[in-house]
């Protein structure tokens, strides 16, 4: 493990809420919002990879961002991504595919 984060990130054009969008994630992902109440929520994925969501400021239109990281490696991020992005998908969200983040 290094303190380097990997991040992909995938792209929502829809409108919702922050919170709503983490627990629809953590719905996909049998998981749970960690940290919910704070200004860094995160949906846990996979060990050592998590998802969170940037939603536009100040009533900006969608789309927002679902940026999926990963503490151990760039592969990590990226399969996590595309498993996360299929499992939006079954769901019925329109996702673009992932494409590298940056952090």
């Amino acid at each position: 493990m290094s303190d380097t984060l990997h991040a992909v990130t995938l792209v929502v054009d829809m409108p919702i809420t922050k919170l709503d969008a983490l627990d629809v994630i953590a719905f996909a992902a049998d998981g749970g919002v960690e940290d919910a109440g704070t200004s860094r929520p995160r949906v846990w994925l996979a060990p050592h990879a998590w998802a969170e969501v940037e939603i536009p400021k100040f009533a900006d239109p969608p789309p927002f961002a679902i940026d999926v990281y990963s503490d151990v490696s760039r592969e990590v991020a990226w399969a996590q991504a595309r498993r996360l992005h299929d499992a939006l998908e079954r769901l019925g969200w329109e996702v673009e595919p992932p494409r590298a983040g940056a952090r």
